[in-house]
């Protein structure tokens, strides 16, 4: 196994302290993994797609009109 140094601020720490059960490095293991398993399943997916850059950069822009219409009626 790999061994990886980590930054996080010294609050995080803190806070991580008061916790000392848990195993953070299990805690970081099982979150990027997950991480992984959802890029390589939207990896996937995008492989598959017949979309172009253009067809996706209109679509996101319909979806934030819509959005920013929506959030103004509120």
């Amino acid at each position: 196994m790999v061994n990886m140094t980590l930054a996080i601020p010294e609050e995080l720490h803190n806070k991580m302290k008061h916790f000392d059960d848990i195993k953070w490095s299990e805690v970081a293991r099982k979150a990027i993994e997950e991480r992984i398993h959802d890029l390589e399943l939207m990896d996937k997916i995008a492989s598959k797609s017949k979309l172009t850059i253009k067809d996706a950069e209109e679509l996101a822009d319909r979806i934030k009109k819509s959005a920013s219409k929506k959030f103004l009626n509120y």
